[in-house]
């Protein structure tokens, strides 16, 4: 279809949200500090997928006073333009998740409008640039308040509420707000995971999958790729697809994990309600979910398996590497391998402790590990280190009364994995996710201005008729 289609979509959402508008009052006071500066309602770090559904849902409940910040230019937040190299998501092509509930607002509607039903038919999975597309379309269309180049560095209570202060442009500014949402993205309550065994290499030697790799600078060499899951996968295919002269990808397990356990709980129930559980139920699915990989899609195992110069090598940990004679010598169980660059494919590691953004609240943050102590035989230290979080995806204090306003910091990344699932990084479970979060912050704002609402019921006057008789005043008959 020509552009008019995706005009004609656009005026259907402006038609859908006049018609689901009630009720229409913005109804939270402003605030000002004690020195005059104004406070946000919420601040969103994070304009990616996440920070937008929960920016969305705000404004659905009539929270307008709110900014989303990202420190990435515009068009480069999130993953599907820097280090996700995989082609296509991993979801199929009816997942839903940012348009809350809105068919106007779904991918599939924003590309039949472009181009036409039986494209979308044949469609197989979305590229991962074309959803980023569709998720810049979103946020101009629901013209959400996105502020580009601006990176947080700190948050800290401050005059009643949140004091963040920010990089913008060279320099540093405070911005107040009552809610911090951190949507920053599914590495962000920890930091990747780089073996000792390659971390110990020269840095011109190796690199992270989440890096910034220059794989046109490895034409013609040899590539290790240490890690078993998708990413390692991805960066394998892209390395191969650059034309270098082999890949040798290695992993510890016997076997490669074949099958996806997250198609199991992809439920309605389950990605609702799991958050709703008690710990000793939330601790052993997480800890079955979370130990095992999630298998690769077809299309990325097909993508590097074409490849006659792709070797794999299962049962094959790194005992050890060292740069020897110009090249990398990697010990393996089964013997030594050369390599000219190895690329760790080993995920993130979940520490709260790692956020430098909010270090003044890591001393009082809850993980899980002071909230459940598991029986025998499931203790595991990695879940341990998830932040403990309250209903609404708020940080908990350690010890209550010491630092109340973590109550006003709410986690929408991977952090959440083991009190809600998936949710703060996944598409599936945003559906559920950002209309519970937003339920959490509008009740907070509504309870905490509760006399000015008291107030304002108290004062309202306005009478629905007046005290002259229709038939004094000719009214017409309805």
């Amino acid at each position: 279809m020509t552009i008019s289609g995706l005009a004609a979509l656009e005026a259907q959402i402006a038609r859908d949200h006049a018609l689901t508008c009630f009720p229409e009052p913005r109804w939270v006071p402003p605030r000002r500090t004690a020195a005059g500066e104004p406070v946000l309602d919420v601040l969103i770090v994070g304009a990616g997928q996440g920070g937008q559904a929960v920016a969305g849902q705000l404004r659905r409940e009539r929270v307008d006073n709110i900014l989303v910040i990202d420190r990435a230019p515009e068009g480069s937040e999130g993953p599907w333009r820097t280090f996700a190299r995989m082609q296509t998501l991993r979801t199929w092509k009816t997942v839903t998740g940012p348009d809350l509930g809105m068919p106007s607002l779904t991918f599939q509607s924003w590309f039949e409008a472009q181009h036409g039903a039986a494209a979308f038919e044949a469609l197989g999975k979305i590229a991962k640039e074309t959803w980023h597309d569709y998720l810049l379309w979103l946020r101009r269309v629901l013209d959400l308040p996105v502020r580009n180049g601006v990176e947080l560095l700190r948050v800290c209570p401050a005059d009643g509420c949140l004091a963040a202060d920010v990089r913008e442009n060279g320099s540093e500014r405070r911005l107040f707000a009552r809610k911090v949402v951190l949507a920053m993205g599914i590495e962000k309550s920890g930091r990747w995971y780089m073996p000792p065994e390659i971390a110990a290499l020269p840095e011109r030697w190796r690199a992270h999958a989440a890096d910034a790799i220059d794989f046109a600078a490895l034409h013609g060499k040899r590539v290790a790729v240490l890690g078993a899951g998708a990413s390692a996968f991805d960066n394998a295919a892209t390395a191969l697809e650059a034309g270098v002269a082999e890949v040798r990808l290695y992993c510890r397990r016997p076997e490669l994990q074949r099958v996806q356990p997250y198609k199991a709980i992809s439920s309605a129930g389950f990605l609702r309600h799991f958050g709703t559980l008690d710990d000793a139920i939330r601790w052993r699915f997480m800890r079955h979910l979370l130990s095992i990989r999630e298998a690769l899609p077809v299309e990325t195992w097909n993508r590097v398996t074409r490849h006659a110069n792709f070797h794999l090598h299962t049962g094959s940990p790194w005992l050890g590497t060292r740069v020897i004679d110009g090249a990398i010598e990697i010990t393996t169980p089964k013997g030594r391998h050369g390599a000219d660059f190895a690329i760790s494919g080993t995920g993130f590691d979940m520490d709260i402790t790692a956020r430098h953004e909010i270090a003044k609240a890591i001393p009082h943050i809850a993980t899980w590990a002071d909230r459940y102590t598991p029986p025998p035989g499931q203790e595991d230290d990695r879940l341990g280190r998830y932040p403990y979080l309250g209903p609404g995806f708020e940080l908990v204090e350690k010890v209550p009364g010491a630092a109340p306003w973590l109550k006003d910091i709410h986690v929408f990344d991977f952090g959440t994995m083991m009190s809600f699932g998936p949710s703060g990084s996944s598409i599936n479970g945003m559906k559920f996710a950002a209309p519970r979060l937003a339920f959490a912050i509008t009740r907070d704002l509504f309870a905490a201005d509760i006399e000015h609402h008291y107030a304002t019921m108290m004062a309202y006057d306005t009478p629905e008729f007046p005290l002259t008789f229709a038939r004094d005043s000719q009214v017409p008959a309805t």
